[in-house]
């Protein structure tokens, strides 16, 4: 019996310690769609989006009625009030009374003009309590008013400018955002497979070196080489074996960054697939530089921040000189001392303010503040400009440095077959004894470097296509521009 369940528990455990330790091969598309959808880059983009989205949602909330109930419930006053009797004399008396309102208002801001339409309906009951105990009620049916600024800042108007830019900036930042995490992916993808690399080439060379050394031992047993050549053997096998414990550090330490950036557990394990196709693209410069200028967040931020210094010179505009405001209703009232009454027959009422505000003696306090604001606004449009012409050198660079990608990746790849074949004549050679062992050493270092710089070759040009789509959002394989369903990220 005792025997029957330890073998249970041996069957389970090597299964827990097969599940955990299940490598799963990975091509780079794989791994790119693992970082756009859970890695916690991509996860912080999202809501970043939905809060850009909220906030525009607010902005149009602005322009939309909006219904408020405003009311007290109670409001009870203790307190001592000066009263006087029918005959006129005055006299200080205890009072209490409590009263009880509600109502609701109807509002509509107007973007034009930055004022407010609203509707209101109000009303209230008061009691007295005391030797002149009473109770009154007082009701506004409906009241409709209006409250504008004359003169003054419109903030409606500029926010109907703003808002729509800052929320397709947002759109386009998120699309950035992908892209971005696409180049990043590819760097920590490119450089696990340079680990992997690294490691198969370490442990081959150690399986070479082991081998050479015990051929170039027995060599010098029979005195064909020197004791030189014998001791450089030696010593590659030793450092070879060095080689193979490094590269496996340098592997488990690239796992952990891989599955760190794409949010997967340590149970996960992963191998990656080296791609073997590469877009085909040579991209026009005048294309590229025309979709960049369209789509790219940074031409929205650009024209954005030019447009909130026209804001500023015009705030301090309305701010400077004189200001007024008007504030108009007409309503219908009612007072009476029992409910049933207070909405029979109200009277009209009516109200109209008009405010002013005319400054006397600032010091130039008002002027310099347009001064300023105007300065600031100049200072904005130098550096937007400036960063436009950047923008397009940049553009201009990059494209040259794009198209000139599949010609370096050739040469690299076929370096990297040259290099292979070179290391097997020579060691070829070496085994008959035709070359010494610095030539065989300069033939594996070469093969080894030429492997390196065909994947970081491989890295370079996927990185430069993500960026070129990033710098764009634009998708030049497909010939068109590059979106996501906005709607689904809402939810």
């Amino acid at each position: 019996m005792l025997k029957s369940i330890a073998t249970s528990l041996l069957i389970v455990i090597s299964l827990a310690i097969n599940a955990q330790t299940v490598v799963n091969k990975l091509t780079l598309q794989e791994v790119l769609d693992l970082a756009k959808e859970q890695s916690p880059r991509a996860i912080q983009a999202k809501h970043q989006f939905r809060a850009a989205y909220w906030e525009y949602r607010s902005y149009k909330a602005e322009y939309l009625p909006s219904v408020t109930f405003i009311g007290t419930l109670p409001g009870f006053s203790r307190q001592i009030v000066k009263h006087q009797n029918n005959e006129g004399v005055y006299s200080y008396v205890e009072e209490n009374t409590n009263s009880i309102s509600g109502g609701l208002t109807l509002k509509q801001n107007i973007g034009l003009t930055g004022g407010e339409v609203f509707i209101e309906s109000n009303l209230e009951r008061t009691d007295i309590f005391g030797d002149n105990q009473t109770t009154s009620y007082l009701s506004v049916p409906i009241r409709i008013g209006f409250r504008q600024e004359l003169f003054g800042f419109n903030q409606l108007k500029w926010n109907k400018k703003i808002e729509p830019l800052k929320y397709l900036e947002a759109k386009r930042n998120y699309l950035d955002a992908l892209e971005s995490i696409s180049y990043e992916a590819t760097g920590i993808f490119f450089d696990l497979i340079l680990a992997q690399q690294n490691l198969v080439t370490a442990k081959l060379n150690y399986a070479n070196s082991d081998t050479l050394y015990k051929i170039a031992k027995g060599r010098y047993n029979i005195g064909t080489i020197a004791e030189n050549d014998l001791l450089q053997m030696e010593l590659r096998f030793l450092n070879s074996g060095n080689d193979v414990n490094d590269a496996e550090v340098d592997l488990q330490l690239k796992k952990f960054k891989i599955k760190s950036f794409l949010g997967l557990n340590d149970q996960y394990d992963i191998e990656l697939v080296i791609p073997n196709e590469f877009p085909k693209l040579t991209l026009n410069h005048e294309k590229v530089l025309a979709q960049a200028k369209q789509n790219n967040p940074l031409i929205l931020s650009y024209e954005r921040d030019f447009i909130e210094a026209q804001k500023r010179v015009a705030e301090a505009k309305a701010q400077r000189g004189f200001s007024a405001s008007l504030y108009a209703n007409y309503g219908l009232t009612k007072s009476a001392a029992v409910f049933d009454e207070v909405y029979v027959d109200p009277i009209d009422q009516q109200r109209v303010n008009v405010g002013v505000t005319i400054p006397i003696l600032d010091w130039g306090l008002g002027k310099g503040r347009v001064k300023m604001a105007q300065s600031n606004m100049e200072v904005t449009r130098t550096v937007v400009q400036q960063k436009v012409i950047d923008f397009e050198q940049d553009v201009f660079l990059e494209v040259m440095r794009f198209n000139q990608q599949d010609n370096q990746l050739l040469i690299a790849a076929k370096a990297d077959t040259i290099s292979q074949l070179r290391y097997n004549v020579t060691k070829e050679r070496f085994l008959i004894g035709k070359i010494d062992v610095l030539d065989l050493n300069v033939a594996q270092s070469e093969r080894d470097q030429a492997k390196q710089k065909y994947i970081q070759y491989m890295r370079s040009y996927w990185q430069n296509y993500f960026n070129m789509r990033r710098r764009t959002l634009y998708d030049f394989e497909n010939d068109k521009p590059l979106s996501v369903d906005f709607e689904e990220l809402i939810k």
